[in-house]
């Protein structure tokens, strides 16, 4: 069975890659000398709103529990 390009398990794939080079340049913009306060702004808020992506989809394909 080959995954689907869309699949949620894919998506996972591909937030956790995209939030891992966010995470990083993020840190490489920390050691500089002074940081865009805009431009730090709006990375620390792409990696929020990638983190609370990546929770939502981790909540979807965890199997539910019976009640």
């Amino acid at each position: 069975m080959k995954p689907s390009l869309h699949s949620p398990h894919r998506q996972l794939i591909e937030l956790r890659m995209e939030h891992a080079d966010l995470d990083a340049l993020i840190d490489r913009c920390g050691s500089d000398a002074v940081p865009d306060p805009l431009t730090w702004r709006r990375l620390k808020k792409r990696r929020l709103v990638l983190r609370d992506a990546l929770e939502r989809l981790e909540r979807e394909l965890q199997p539910q529990e019976p009640a």
